[in-house]
């Protein structure tokens, strides 16, 4: 399927579609025809980027996959940030809540201070500060299990919860916006800062997907 295909199916919820293309990825990579390598991403979750057209994307991802020595999912996914681009996500397995933050340029009492983020093809990710002070107060949560998609659009402050680090899975389409930048937000004297998307090797990436395949069939009606 082509990402027009995908969103199609994604608006229209047609969940067994996307999970049958999902598992037809997974098993592509397991069996080494898919040469791509998962990703390691700073919010908790290992990324599987499936397609690529132009600014439009698809990728699995994947949380509850933490080696030893990392801290749980869910602290990292707890990040209030928001996106350059337009996200339309079914979950593959497990259940995943987004917690939408109100976020206020007005109030006189700011809690953050607004970051730009900067992706480099290295896997580095910059936090550059800028002087943006916002009071960001927590919103109204959606929480979707196996099957069902949710949409959040581009500039929408959120976290994404996963609890105790369950394990959990979505298909994820994004479309990019011109002129728009990825945000995050941390303390008001917090310096800017980097962090690191590791890629996996071949191994690891192929153990990540056969895992998500499983789960996906235990969880087959």
């Amino acid at each position: 399927m082509d990402y027009p295909a995908l969103e199609r199916a994604a608006r229209r919820e047609a969940a067994a579609d996307l999970l049958r293309h999902a598992t037809s990825e997974l098993d592509r990579i397991v069996s080494g025809h898919r040469p791509l390598r998962a990703v390691r991403h700073p919010l908790g979750f290992v990324c599987l980027p499936i397609l690529r057209q132009g600014d439009d994307g698809a990728c699995v991802h994947v949380f509850g996959t933490r080696t030893a020595g990392e801290g749980p999912d869910e602290t990292a996914a707890a990040q209030v940030h928001c996106h350059s681009w337009d996200l339309l996500s079914t979950v593959l397995y497990g259940e995943l809540g987004n917690l939408r933050m109100d976020v206020d340029d007005t109030s006189g009492a700011p809690t953050h201070r607004v970051f730009e983020v900067f992706s480099h093809p290295t896997g580095l990710d910059e936090l550059r500060p800028t002087q943006r002070l916002v009071r960001c107060r927590p919103g109204a949560e959606q929480t979707s299990a196996r099957g069902q998609t949710y949409a959040l659009a581009a500039g929408e402050f959120h976290t994404t919860v996963v609890r105790d680090g369950r394990p959990t899975a979505t298909l994820v389409l994004g479309r990019s916006l011109p002129g728009r930048v990825d945000l995050s937000l941390g303390p008001l004297t917090a310096p800017g800062h980097r962090m690191l998307r590791r890629a996996c090797d071949a191994t690891e990436t192929a153990r990540i997907a056969r895992a998500a395949l499983r789960r996906i069939h235990e969880h087959e009606p």
